[in-house]
């Protein structure tokens, strides 16, 4: 039996957690009700608990998967993980090795993000049952340093036959038979997922998705999370990363000392952080811009997009996104 039959998938689509509130109870119950694999993105845990238990709610007997960002992990992600029936659960930048034991004996598949083939045969080794491959064309924060179609290649030479989800570039049903055709599993979409009406990102945050002729690569937003992330351009990065995409040298320092910050500050202080960002100052936080924050929230905030903004042009459905993906 492979992954997609065990955890009971109708299609080999899967979308991204995407964090901070974006991908909830109400985007992954859409998903994972059109046969595809919804997934609950990163939040405090009280709130993250509600929504696989929404999830579940709009999508009964389907699968839903839950996205945990592994510097902010508390337990209580890993028992509302375990009460709210998780068919997975998806380690981001990291694999942390006690949280194993007790998804194990719940029997919940547990896989891990990785860009490497050095990063994929440590995550197996440390028992991890797949991977995420991402390759750098994916949105948010990174792992990939390699194009998908490279990266997957290489992992495979390692994988031994685990299942792999292949992130990065996905925007059509193309794109998903192509990466089956090189060996993924099933394919990861977060753009395609984030321009739905289920996402909580704020409705300008979409609009600037759409309209934007590029993104970039950079640290910018790296406060209390110092990793590379791919963003679309607002006031924050015109004014900071006019001479290089990464940012200035010394911000970049800052978010690298302020990474045990980040791991002390309580998830629910996201939306507080935002309100005190200013464009003038560039001391940025990882979070994101959601429904029923102020306008001006996006021009101060992460913005995170992939490089699939040059092929998707439209706010849809979650269910006709599916669609989208799989037919």
């Amino acid at each position: 039996m492979d992954m997609l039959e065990r955890i009971g998938l109708e299609h080999p689509v899967v979308q991204a957690g995407m964090g901070g509130g974006v991908a909830g109870g109400e985007l992954a119950g859409a998903v994972s009700a059109a046969g595809a694999l919804g997934t609950v993105g990163m939040m405090a845990p009280q709130p993250y608990a509600a929504a696989l238990q929404r999830a579940h709610q709009l999508a009964p007997g389907r699968p839903v998967a839950a996205n945990l960002l592994v510097p902010f992990i508390r337990r209580a992600h890993i028992d509302a993980s375990i009460a709210g029936g998780a068919a997975l659960v998806v380690f981001h930048v990291g694999f942390p090795t006690r949280w194993i034991g007790a998804l194990r004996e719940a029997r919940i598949p547990v896989f891990a993000t990785v860009g490497t083939a050095a990063q994929a045969r440590r995550a197996l080794d440390d028992g991890a049952d797949g991977l995420v491959v991402q390759g750098v064309e994916a949105g948010g924060h990174l792992v990939g340093v390699e194009p998908l179609a490279v990266a997957l290649a290489r992992v495979l030479d390692v994988a031994d036959g685990a299942p792999l989800f292949a992130a990065g570039g996905v925007a059509g049903a193309e794109d998903v038979r192509r990466l089956r055709d090189q060996g993924a599993t099933a394919a990861v979409a977060g753009t395609r997922f984030l321009l739905t009406d289920e996402s909580q990102a704020h409705p300008d945050y979409k609009q600037r998705v759409l309209d934007a002729e590029r993104t970039l690569q950079t640290m910018l937003f790296g406060v209390g999370w110092p990793l590379l992330h791919r963003v679309v351009p607002n006031a924050a990065t015109d004014r900071w990363c006019a001479r290089s995409d990464l940012g200035p040298g010394w911000v970049r320092a800052v978010g690298r000392l302020s990474g045990p910050l980040g791991r002390a500050l309580p998830l629910g202080a996201l939306g507080t952080m935002i309100s005190l960002q200013r464009p003038a100052v560039p001391l940025f936080s990882p979070a994101v811009p959601l429904v029923g924050m102020p306008g001006n929230a996006v021009d101060r905030s992460a913005l995170y997009a992939g490089d699939t903004i040059h092929r998707i042009h439209d706010i849809v459905p979650a269910t006709e996104a599916v669609a989208l993906l799989a037919r």
